[in-house]
């Protein structure tokens, strides 16, 4: 059966060409467009969709309280394609914790030239949306979309490949925990992070979001958390207590001076298609960290960091994955489990208790 869409935009060129481009593909269909979510519920009355797009600033209902209405009756695959995701991070955010599963900022102008560029990225959000578990959220639960169609280049063109087992025998004081999670993920840290003790072993986290949505959401995991939650900066300590996220739109990777790691913040192509990237983060963590580290890959679509936890494990690294009921969308757990490199396969609520015997 097609994947049945239904848009609502009141902008009268959205809904057009975001038909235009579902509607030349065989296994999606546009049940309907609406101007706005009163139009919108009765046309859900008749017929209920398996994917929304939707619009965040619209007349006589905004979208974010369309949102939460649909999740408290109705779970559903919800994308938010607006604008306003543009203009600041903060409704993005609200978006996620409403319960979106991904966000595609449009621009104000060059409208119809964008959506139509961005095809590819709409089909495969779609597709992707439609295959994913959702429930009435209790935080966030997307990613914001990232485009799909540059080449896939790997980790190499950030930093050289370990050794295999070379970086097990480094030595170090501390432990450190580097995770990577995409579509869900915001879910999944919303679970994990607030239930962690102010002693765990300090964490870099890659998180797919692009450049203006980290801070925002690292700034809102601070705050449910006892430990430090904050977007890393160049040059910023590992330490206990505290876990750094990949800034979007910035590679971000683990260094190590004498018995103290850090991390470098830099720029660069997209690695496995994501900037930041998973695979960038495991590979320096193997190379720096070894043994002394503890690879987690959770929840989200395509195989970034299934090369970097396999190198993980290869240098000496405890290595997890979760397992295929707690993930939104089970890709890039079930990538890493292919290439062997993951130790144990774990549902999400114990990922806190792991982290915390670390």
């Amino acid at each position: 059966m097609p994947i049945k869409v239904l848009v609502v935009d009141d902008s009268a060129v959205v809904r057009q060409v975001i038909q235009e481009v579902l509607s030349v593909e065989s296994d999606i269909q546009v049940m309907g467009a609406a101007p706005d979510p009163i139009f919108a519920m009765e046309r859900m009355k008749k017929e209920w969709p398996d994917v929304i797009i939707l619009d965040i600033e619209m007349p006589r209902m905004d979208g974010i309280t369309f949102l939460k209405q649909i999740m408290a009756q109705r779970p559903t695959p919800v994308i938010i394609c607006s604008s306003l995701a543009e203009a600041g991070a903060k409704v993005s955010i609200e978006a996620l914790a409403a319960g979106a599963l991904s966000i595609i900022t449009k621009p104000s102008i060059g409208l119809r030239g964008f959506l139509q560029d961005a095809s590819l990225d709409l089909v495969q959000s779609v597709r992707t949306a439609a295959k994913a578990r959702v429930s009435r959220p209790t935080a966030a639960t997307g990613v914001m979309a990232e485009r799909s169609v540059t080449p896939k280049l790997t980790a190499d063109v950030m930093l050289e490949a370990p050794s295999a087992g070379r970086s097990a025998l480094v030595h170090a004081t501390e432990r450190v925990i580097a995770m990577g999670v995409s579509t869900g993920g915001t879910q999944a840290l919303e679970v994990i992070l607030p239930n962690l003790p102010l002693n765990v072993p300090g964490m870099v986290i890659v998180q797919h979001m692009p450049e203006k949505f980290t801070a925002a959401f690292a700034a809102r995991l601070n705050g449910l958390s006892t430990i430090e939650v904050k977007e890393a900066q160049n040059g910023d300590r590992v330490m206990a207590g505290r876990a750094l996220i990949a800034p979007g739109g910035k590679h971000m990777m683990l260094k190590r001076n004498a018995n103290n790691y850090y991390v470098e913040v830099a720029d660069g192509p997209l690695v496995s298609r994501h900037r930041p990237s998973v695979d960038v983060l495991f590979r320096s963590a193997a190379k720096f960290a070894g043994a002394n580290a503890v690879g987690i890959i959770m929840t989200g679509m395509g195989d970034d960091g299934a090369k970097g936890l396999k190198e993980m494990h290869d240098c000496g690294a405890k290595t997890y994955a979760q397992d295929e009921d707690s993930s939104v969308v089970f890709g890039m757990p079930k990538e890493a489990i292919k290439l062997g490199g993951v130790d144990h396969i774990v549902p999400l609520h114990r990922i806190p208790d792991i982290i915390t015997k670390a």
